[in-house]
């Protein structure tokens, strides 16, 4: 059975996060401390693109700048027919594009 999978603008994601924030006036170091982060690196990889907050963090991010988890998100504009056997191997193929994209 296929189904339809949305995929995430990392990219894109992190630079909307970065500006939301900016529009709220907060620094690094203010999500660091709301999100009880031990060190800033995963914020900064946020606005990189090189990660995505967890889930817990999107919806306290989500919460600070009181707007849905579902706004902060883009998509890529790719929906993908994806079998739910491939879900892994479609999370190997994204990571490994995103190091080559990073290297390159």
């Amino acid at each position: 059975m296929n189904r339809d999978y949305p995929v995430i603008d990392v990219v894109r994601t992190g630079q909307k996060i970065k500006r939301m924030m900016q529009e709220n006036e907060l620094t690094v170091k203010d999500l660091q401390r709301y999100l009880h982060l031990s060190t800033p690196q995963a914020v900064y990889h946020w606005f990189d693109g090189m990660s995505l907050p967890s889930l817990d963090n999107f919806y306290a991010l989500s919460k600070l700048l009181h707007v849905s988890v579902d706004s902060m998100i883009v998509e890529t504009g790719k929906i993908r027919q994806l079998h739910p056997h491939d879900a892994m191997a479609k999370r190997i193929y994204l990571y490994y594009r995103g190091l080559m994209r990073r290297s390159a």
